[in-house]
C-alpha cells in the first residue's frame, strides 16, 4: 500500500510524502524535497508515567550513506550525535510539542531518519513536516496537524524554501511552523539587521503558505490516519480535592506572589513549605491522595500565578508588564585576556570571554554537516555554559547538554551577523551562567556583543537579546485566547507558567536572531505582531545602557592582542625557511609560540600571540634567510666554476666558495646528447665554463649552461665522439 499526495504544488519544488504500510509503528512516513528524503517514524509505549513534563524525546539521525560517504571515525559507523543533529531535533522538537493534549503522560519517541540528502534542499524543515504527518496518521491524541516553511530575503522579495544558493545572499534565514488558522507555533532563524517591518511581513507571508501544507496533510490523514486514543489522565483530580486544595491555599499562594522583596531562591523555598504544609494536612501518608493533592496544588499554582497578573497588572517582582530588570554591566575584568564583559539583568549574570586565534583554529564541521548544513567551517563560534551552580544544584560539569547547544547557537545567530566576514582571526566566545532566573541566552548575546568591542573585534554594532513572554486566559466556550498580558524580559517562573518564550536579539537598526517558543496550541499573529514591537522597545533600552559602559570596539587594546603578518619566501629559500619535515617551523612554534602557515604560492602567514612574540619569531626568520655575503649573479654572464660531485644526471659546479653547488644537468654539458658527465672526460676539482640563466621559477634552482658557449662540431668529430662513448 503506497499513498502519494502533494503537500504544496505551487511551489518552485514539489514536495510529496507516501506512507509505507508498517503497522509495527504509531505513524510511519517518507517525506521528499527535491532529491532529500526522510522518514519520520512515532511510537508511544501504553505505560503511564508520573513525569509532570510530557515525555517525548525526538532524535534526528543523519546518515553518511545519505550524502553517498563513509564515516571516518574508527568505526567507519554514525557515533553519537553532532552539533547539527542535535539542534534539528530541538527545531523539530519544539514544534511538535505544543500540540499535545495536556493530560498526555506516555512516554513517546520521534525520529527522523535522514535518507537522502541531495546538497541543495535543507531536511530540518521537511523533517518537521514528516513528523507533523506521522504524528497526524497515527493513533496518538495530537492537535495537529502543522506546518513548516523557510522564509528568505533576497533583493527585496520573500523567497519560500530557498536553495543553499540563495540562502547565501539571503538577509533572514528563517523557520516558521504553523498551526490552521495562521497560529503560530515555532520560529527560529537568523537576519542581518533586517527592519521590523520586513521581520513582521516575512512571518505573515510564511504562515500563509503552511497553511497549504497543513490542508494537504489533513487531506492524507482523511484517508490513512488511524482513529485517535482517547487518553485518560495519569491521575485523576476529583473536584473535591481541588476545592479543598484550592481553600487550604489560595491565599497563601497569592500572598507569595504579591510579596514582591522574594527572590528566585526565597519565592521558591516559601511555595516548597507550603506544598509541605498543605501534603502534611491532606494527604496524611496517603500515596495516592498525596500525588492527587500535588497535582491539584501545582495546577492551583499556575492559576493564581496568572489570575495575579490579569488583576494587578504587575508581576511577582513588582515590575510592570513592559519594564525590564536591573540591568548592570562590565568589560575588561582581566587583563590576560583577549576580551571578557560581565552582564547582569536581574538575577541572571553570565561571564563572556573572547579569544582569538589563528585562521588555521576555525572551527571545522563534519563531512555529512557540512553537506546538509552548506558550512565547511565558522571563524566565530559560540560556546555556552550551564554550570549547576547556576540554578543552586549539583551535578556534572563536563560535556554540554543539548540545552547549551541549543543555547549557544541562538546567541551565535544574534552575533553572527556583525562579525566582519574578512576578520583574518578565528573568534571563540565562551559564555558561562553564573546566575540564572531567566533569559540567560539572551544575557550571553549582550554579554558577548561588550566582549567582542572589548577585544577589539571591529563589528559593525553592538547587539543586545530580550526574552518577551505571554500569558494568556482562554474562553471556556470557544476555548479561545479572550485575553492576553505581554510581559517583557521574563523570569524563569514567568517562562515555566507562561505560554510563550519569544526571545530576538538586534542591533538599533534591526533584529539579528529570533526564536519563538510555545505552550499553547499556536499563538496569534496579533499577539507575535506586539511581542516584535515589545521587544523592539526593550532592546533599545538595553543597548543604552550597554554603551554607556562601551559603545565601540576598543582601539588600543594592541599589549596582549594576537599579531598577524604575512611574509614573501623566495621558491629557492623555501627549503630552507621551512627545515626538514617543517623542523625550522615547529622550533619556531615550540619558542616562541608563533604559528606559520602557507597561504598562496609564496606568501606564508605569521600569526603570533602578542607582539614580542612577532618580533622574536621575526629574529628567528631573519637569521634563517639570512643571505650572508652570498655574490649576486647576473643574468647572462659567463663564471668559471668548480665541479665538486659527479652525478648520473650532470654534475656539481659550483661558482663561488660561499654558494651552495647548483646542478649542471647532462642535456647543458655539451651540444650533443650525452648520458653520463664521464663521457666527456669530466672529474671532481676540474673547472669549467658555465653561463647564467638565471633561477627555474617553479623550484628555485639555479639554472646554468655549457654547451652554449661551445663552437658548433662537424660531422667527423661527433662520429669520434660517438666511437668513443661505445668503447
Amino acid at each position: 500500500m503506497e499513498i502519494s499526495c502533494t503537500l504544496n504544488p505551487i511551489r518552485r519544488n514539489l514536495r510529496s510524502t507516501r506512507q509505507k504500510c508498517n503497522y509495527l509503528t504509531g505513524g510511519s512516513v517518507v517525506a521528499q524535497f527535491g532529491d532529500t528524503s526522510v522518514m519520520s517514524t512515532v511510537v508511544r509505549k501504553d505505560v503511564l508515567t508520573n513525569s509532570s513534563v510530557l515525555p517525548l524525546t525526538v532524535d534526528y539521525r543523519q546518515k553518511a550513506s545519505a550524502a553517498g560517504r563513509i564515516p571516518t571515525n574508527f568505526f567507519r559507523r554514525e557515533i553519537g550525535y553532532t552539533q547539527h543533529e542535535i539542534l534539528a531535533s530541538r527545531v523539530i522538537d519544539r514544534s511538535v510539542r505544543p500540540m499535545f493534549n495536556e493530560g498526555y503522560c506516555y512516554e513517546t519517541q520521534l525520529i527522523c531518519n535522514l535518507l537522502a540528502v541531495d546538497g541543495v534542499h535543507d531536511p530540518d524543515v521537511l523533517s518537521i513536516n514528516a513528523a507533523s504527518v506521522a504524528l497526524s496518521i497515527s493513533d496518538i491524541p495530537w492537535k495537529g496537524p502543522i506546518g513548516a516553511v523557510r522564509i528568505g530575503f533576497i533583493d527585496n522579495e520573500y523567497v519560500i524554501n530557498p536553495s543553499k544558493r540563495q540562502l547565501q545572499h539571503s538577509s533572514l534565514n528563517l523557520i516558521v511552523a504553523c498551526a490552521s488558522k495562521n497560529l503560530v507555533v515555532m520560529a527560529e532563524g537568523s537576519a542581518n539587521d533586517i527592519i521590523e517591518q520586513d521581520l513582521r511581513k516575512a512571518i505573515r507571508v510564511a504562515a500563509k503558505d503552511c497553511q497549504l501544507i497543513i490542508n494537504s496533510i489533513t487531506n492524507l490523514q482523511k484517508k490513512s490516519g488511524k482513529c485517535k486514543t482517547v487518553i485518560t489522565d495519569n491521575v485523576e483530580t476529583t473536584n473535591d480535592m481541588t476545592e479543598t486544595v484550592r481553600e487550604f491555599s489560595e491565599n497563601e499562594i497569592l500572598n507569595v506572589f504579591k510579596c514582591y522583596t522574594h527572590d528566585k531562591i526565597s519565592r521558591d523555598n516559601a511555595i516548597i513549605d507550603l506544598r509541605t504544609k498543605m501534603l502534611n494536612e491532606l494527604a496524611n501518608n496517603d500515596t495516592k491522595t498525596a500525588a492527587t493533592a500535588t497535582i491539584a496544588f501545582n495546577n492551583l499554582i499556575k492559576t493564581v500565578f496568572r489570575t495575579a497578573v490579569f488583576d494587578t497588572n504587575k508581576r511577582c517582582d513588582g515590575r510592570k508588564l513592559n519594564e525590564l530588570r536591573d540591568i548592570q554591566c562590565e568589560v575588561e575584568l582581566f587583563k590576560p585576556v583577549h576580551g571578557s564583559a560581565f552582564f547582569q539583568r536581574g538575577q541572571t549574570q553570565v561571564l563572556c570571554t573572547v579569544t582569538l586565534d589563528c585562521i588555521e583554529n576555525a572551527l571545522k564541521m563534519d563531512t555529512i554537516s557540512m553537506l546538509t548544513s552548506g558550512v565547511k567551517e565558522k571563524n566565530f563560534f559560540l560556546h555556552y555554559e550551564f554550570p549547576p551552580y547556576a540554578t543552586n544544584e549539583t551535578g556534572r560539569v563536563t560535556g554540554f547538554a543539548r540545552r547549551e547547544v541549543g543555547h549557544g547557537a541562538l546567541a551565535e545567530k544574534g552575533l553572527q551577523s556583525v562579525i566582519p566576514k574578512d576578520y583574518p582571526f578565528a573568534i571563540r566566545l565562551t559564555s558561562e551562567v553564573l546566575q540564572s532566573n531567566g533569559s540567560s541566552s539572551m544575557a550571553s548575546i549582550c554579554g558577548g556583543s561588550m566582549a567582542l568591542m572589548d577585544a577589539g573585534v571591529p563589528i559593525s554594532s553592538p547587539v543586545a537579546g530580550v526574552a518577551i513572554g505571554l500569558i494568556c486566559k482562554f474562553s471556556n466556550d470557544t476555548n479561545q485566547i479572550e485575553d492576553y498580558r505581554i510581559l517583557t524580559d521574563i523570569l524563569g517562573i514567568e517562562d515555566y507558567l507562561g505560554d510563550m518564550d519569544f526571545k530576538i536579539s538586534g542591533t538599533k537598526k534591526g533584529f539579528t536572531a529570533l526564536q519563538i517558543d510555545v505552550k499553547i496550541p499556536g499563538i496569534p499573529m496579533k499577539i507575535i505582531m506586539e511581542g516584535i514591537h515589545r521587544a523592539t522597545e526593550a532592546k533599545n533600552q538595553i543597548l543604552n545602557i550597554m554603551n554607556g559602559v562601551i559603545s565601540s570596539p576598543r582601539k588600543d587594546k594592541t599589549e596582549n592582542k594576537p599579531v598577524l603578518e604575512t611574509i614573501e619566501v623566495p621558491v629557492y629559500q623555501r627549503a630552507k625557511f621551512i627545515g626538514i619535515g617543517g623542523s625550522n617551523l615547529r622550533k619556531i612554534l615550540v619558542e616562541t609560540g608563533v604559528h606559520i602557515y602557507s597561504q598562496v604560492d609564496n606568501i606564508y602567514s605569521i600569526f603570533a600571540p602578542n607582539q614580542d612574540a612577532m618580533n622574536e619569531a621575526r629574529e628567528m626568520i631573519d637569521q634563517l634567510l639570512t643571505k650572508e655575503s652570498e655574490p649576486v649573479l647576473t643574468f647572462g654572464d659567463i663564471y668559471t666554476g668548480k665541479i665538486t660531485e659527479i652525478r648520473d644526471s650532470g654534475v656539481m659546479v659550483t661558482l663561488y666558495p660561499n654558494m651552495p653547488p647548483a646542478l649542471l644537468h647532462n642535456s647543458q654539458l655539451d651540444r650533443r646528447k650525452i648520458h653520463h658527465p664521464s663521457a666527456l672526460g669530466l672529474a671532481v676539482g676540474q673547472e669549467i665554463q658555465v653561463k647564467y640563466f638565471g633561477r627555474d621559477p617553479v623550484n628555485g634552482q639555479i639554472r646554468l649552461s655549457h654547451k652554449v658557449l661551445q663552437e658548433p662540431i662537424s660531422c667527423d668529430q661527433n662520429l669520434n665522439i660517438v666511437e668513443k662513448m661505445k668503447k
